[in-house]
């Protein structure tokens, strides 16, 4: 059991996936950790988080002020900032860090802010780890699909975290540095099923960039899956991305509206965004190889790379436009995640529980 009995750090602890995460260490899956730590800078969400799991049993004092007693621990702080980098990953074994600016839009109004998270925080953990000489087990970065031929900002600054990661291994050998990388993760923050959800809840319309439009879709479960894949099994250099389906945006959508007297309205792209994402680049693709029930794209770095003939499982890039779902494949993924309307509740339920 990889993290028995290991302080486990994940910066970006109280988003989305991260609550996910934090829920499914907790459980004791991949062993009992010693101690879970969530930095993130967001009070609120802390607090929020903290209660969900602890306010039936003890007081919100004995709760606040026994923080650092609990096996899971909130720190306020920011990836951004060297100092609360260091003061939390002198504390881990593993460290995932899942803080991130992922909004393609607000990151291509704002492209400095996305640098200074999602590339300097990388920079700033590789920084701690080899300057004070922690002894920090394994770092895995949670990276997109949109960092395959990046288009966007966010794509750009995840793109460059993943060399930040993959390459940090050449200097810091004890420590395996890892990345995961998958496409959108259904109902997290700020995606278009929560959009569409509210969209149909005020009687429409629902409204879809283009139609034609696709992505990848995991569940974030199936998110997490990927990062204890990566934690298991993966190579220090290794991008881990698992083989997803996709759908259109328009299955999407009429998936969630089902019988009901809603319109739909293009609005066309958005700043940044591409038609199709790509897993793995037809760049990539010569240097991947099957990991389980995903890729596992191997570091071009020759001290990384390993054996150089590998046999190649791709012959081209993986794109979202392949194996696309049909209107009644998507309604039937989207139905086993609890996520048509009237089936959101019981997902929101699940991840409050988280």
């Amino acid at each position: 059991m990889i993290l028995q009995d290991k302080s486990v750090l994940v910066t970006g602890g109280t988003g989305s996936m991260g609550k996910v995460l934090v829920r499914r260490l907790l459980s004791g899956e991949l062993g009992t950790p010693r101690k879970v730590i969530v930095l993130s800078r967001d009070e609120a969400k802390q607090h929020d988080m903290r209660m969900a799991y602890l306010h039936k049993t003890v007081s919100t004092d004995e709760v606040i002020f026994n923080n650092f007693r609990q096996a899971l621990e909130f720190r306020i702080g920011d990836v951004r900032d060297y100092r609360d980098v260091c003061s939390a990953v002198r504390d881990a074994d593993v460290v995932i860090n899942a803080a991130a600016l992922k909004q393609v839009p607000t990151c291509e109004y704002f492209p400095e802010q996305a640098v200074l998270t999602n590339c300097v925080g990388a920079m700033n953990i590789v920084q701690a780890i080899r300057e004070n000489g922690y002894d920090v087990d394994t770092v895995v970065g949670i990276s997109t699909d949109k960092a395959a031929k990046p288009v966007n900002v966010m794509g750009m600054t995840k793109a460059v975290q993943e060399r930040i990661f993959t390459s940090a291994n050449v200097l810091n050998p004890d420590t395996r540095f890892i990345c995961v990388r998958y496409g959108n993760v259904l109902a997290s923050r700020g995606s278009v099923i929560p959009l569409f959800h509210d969209q149909i809840a005020r009687g429409g319309p629902v409204t879809v960039t283009v139609p034609e439009m696709t992505r990848f879709l995991l569940s974030l479960e199936q998110a997490v899956d990927t990062v204890f894949a990566a934690l298991r099994g993966a190579r220090a250099g290794d991008v881990l991305v698992p083989a997803a389906p996709a759908a259109t945006v328009e299955n999407i959508a009429r998936a969630l509206i089902g019988d009901r007297d809603i319109d739909i309205r293009v609005t066309g792209i958005r700043p940044g965004e591409k038609m199709h994402e790509i897993m793995v680049s037809d760049e990539e693709s010569h240097h991947t190889v099957r990991h389980g029930a995903y890729y596992a794209i191997r570091s071009m770095l020759p001290e990384l790379a390993g054996d150089a003939h590998l046999e190649r499982v791709l012959n081209r890039e993986f794109s979202s436009a392949d194996n696309v779902l049909s209107l009644q494949d998507t309604e039937a993924l989207l139905a086993r995640h609890h996520l048509l309307v009237g089936q959101e509740r019981a997902g929101e339920a699940g991840e409050m529980l988280a």
